[in-house]
């Protein structure tokens, strides 16, 4: 009996001393999820119950964005908090990339690693694919996953023949399996959530930072055997609801390991919809476009964050945030210090707690496409679409085959989104004031972080990493 008491109080010294030290971070970031693919913002077809209690237990964001609607620039966005042309990182970098995140970066997983945090990723990396760019050189102590999407493989139908090397599954910088497979693929959502939960487990006793980023529902959509044909949509379905499932075991991990109280979930998408593959894609909601787009439906994205007693339960959040925040964010709460270089984001913690009266940090937050193209901005409810040529859907695919774009042309467009949330009113004429004040900022973004549209060089930028392919 005396032992026992004895591992209780050693257990709750060991529960105290890890709450002391600042709440672990597990930060989720799916692949091409649209904002209307959670049950709470109206998902048909399949269920979500894990992310939905996640809603339940901590605070939806309504306004949450992204800083370009594609791959590699946003993740480098979440991981750095900057917008993608201060640190060099446009599009989706392909296999082989000659640039990639600069080491000289700091990552969220070397602020936090500095700060004592055991770090492990898994999941797709997708910026830089070079040895010294993955993620153990970039902050992380452990890492499993892709090294970019998982349509950039030999077998992908649209590919030409040869315009892909294998496929590898890296443990580290080691293929762990050098050339993926179908069967594979299908294997990966359950495979990164098991290592997830390995992690956790392992890590009761120091504080931890656990980015997990699943390669779906990124086409080509693969499941595994236990979620195939279970639910009414489809394919998608089945994705979304492993996905779903893959979230439930990691709060059950923390739960069962007495971490639950002491740490901060988020999840989020890295764009919108791939609405262009039809049947294979999700819901950009009530939005307008999506991936690869700067309407809303491209940058709009599905974000929650749960803690705890931190949190407010079944708290929405209708403030203007995004990816870029998340840094900042965990630094306020962590007590770890910025990076020594400027970053764009700034801390959240406010309207994380629900602090009454807490607004957005934010006078405006920037979008970017292309190769450093500033699209558009959004300052309160006022989104200003500045003159550029966007890609649009001609036709849908379907069962994983694209369907067709085709080209528009915009030129400077105002909407109110609280008003207009699918952008299909252009209020410009009768809002030149508020076209005026967004246009200045838009100039002022470009003197900082320039803009290809206007061939602007901005001197805020820094360039990425450069690497030589033997």
């Amino acid at each position: 009996m005396k032992f026992k008491l004895l591992s209780l109080t050693c257990f709750c010294l060991l529960l105290a001393a890890r709450a002391a030290a600042g709440p672990n971070v597990v930060m989720i970031y799916v692949d091409d999820m649209g904002y209307g693919d959670l049950g709470v913002q109206g998902a048909k077809g399949f269920a979500t119950p894990h992310l939905d209690r996640m809603a339940a237990e901590g605070m939806r964001f309504t306004d949450f964005y992204v800083a370009a609607p594609v791959c590699s620039a946003s993740r480098a966005a979440l991981l750095t908090g900057c917008y993608p042309p201060r640190v060099g990182i446009h599009g989706a970098l392909g296999p082989k990339s000659k640039t990639g995140l600069n080491p000289d970066e700091m990552t969220l997983a070397e602020m936090l690693k500095a700060k004592g945090y055991a770090t492990a990723m898994f999941g797709k990396w997708h910026l830089g694919d070079h040895p010294d760019l993955l993620p153990l050189k970039q902050g992380f102590d452990e890492y499993l996953g892709l090294p970019y999407s998982n349509d950039m493989w030999p077998e992908n139908p649209k590919a030409r023949a040869g315009s892909y090397p294998p496929l590898p599954l890296l443990e580290g910088a080691q293929a762990a399996v050098p050339q993926v497979t179908a069967e594979v693929q299908a294997s990966l959502t359950t495979r990164y959530a098991e290592r997830a939960v390995q992690f956790i487990r392992q890590h009761q006793a120091a504080p931890f930072f656990l980015y997990v980023a699943p390669s779906m529902p990124h086409v080509p959509l693969f499941v595994s055997g236990k979620f195939k044909g279970k639910s009414a949509q489809g394919l998608y379905g089945d994705v979304i609801e492993e996905i779903d499932w893959a979230v439930g075991e990691i709060m059950g991990a923390l739960k069962q390991s007495g971490l639950d109280g002491n740490t901060l979930v988020i999840f989020a998408s890295d764009n919108g919809p791939w609405s262009i593959y039809g049947n294979h894609a999700g819901s950009p909601g009530p939005f307008r476009e999506s991936k690869g787009t700067c309407w809303e439906g491209g940058i709009r994205v599905p974000c929650l964050m749960r803690w705890p007693g931190q949190i407010p339960a079944g708290s929405v959040c209708r403030k203007m945030a995004g990816t870029i925040d998340i840094l900042p964010t965990v630094a306020a709460l962590t007590g770890a210090p910025l990076p020594e270089k400027k970053i764009d984001g700034m801390d959240i913690s406010p309207l994380l707690r629900g602090v009454a009266g807490a607004e957005s940090p934010h006078d405006s937050l920037l979008f970017y496409y292309g190769k450093n193209e500033l699209q558009a901005l959004r300052s309160g409810p006022w989104k200003l679409m500045l003159p550029h040529a966007y890609r649009t859907i001609e036709r849908l695919g379907a069962d994983g085959l694209t369907g067709l774009h085709g080209k528009a042309v915009i030129g400077l467009e105002l909407y109110h989104l609280e008003q207009d949330p699918g952008e299909t009113r252009n209020q410009a004429s009768a809002e030149p004031a508020v076209v005026a004040r967004l246009s200045a900022l838009a100039q002022a973004a470009r003197g900082e972080l320039g803009d290809a549209l206007t061939q602007t060089r901005g001197r805020g930028q820094r360039p990425p990493a450069l690497v030589d392919w033997p």
